[in-house]
């Protein structure tokens, strides 16, 4: 069975910016799947069970942090990874992240080697 990432921003070039970040896992068998907005990104990892989630907050039908606090309230996908990746780097912010269950929080412009290394080590490549 393949791993998956999930990249899920409701901005067409944020996505194309974490597809190209990651595109080099490709080679490694993982595969790149995408969501434009909270409520498609649900159903997305109910469907594919992803190994990590690149999830924005501020998106339509459905917030970032209401998508990873559903997400947690489900045992079947409940182990998820989900890195909070957000232009909302306030501590309030970060603390909200925490409260429904987000693994990581980083904030845009983010950095593509941290982003690269922290794919790395989730999916132990």
């Amino acid at each position: 069975m393949s791993q998956k990432i999930l990249i899920v921003d409701d901005e067409p070039h944020i996505r194309m910016l974490l597809e190209q970040t990651l595109e080099d896992f490709e080679d490694d068998g993982v595969e790149l799947l995408f969501a434009s907005d909270g409520a498609a990104a649900l159903q997305t990892i109910r469907d594919e069970r992803p190994d990590l989630v690149y999830l924005d907050v501020m998106m339509p039908a459905m917030n970032g942090f209401d998508v990873c606090r559903a997400v947690r309230s489900e045992a079947a996908i409940a182990e998820t990874h989900i890195v909070i990746l957000t232009a909302k780097g306030q501590e309030f912010d970060r603390r909200q992240g925490a409260d429904v269950g987000a693994d990581v929080f980083m904030t845009k412009p983010f950095d593509p080697s941290a982003v690269v290394a922290h794919t790395a080590q989730v999916l132990g490549l």
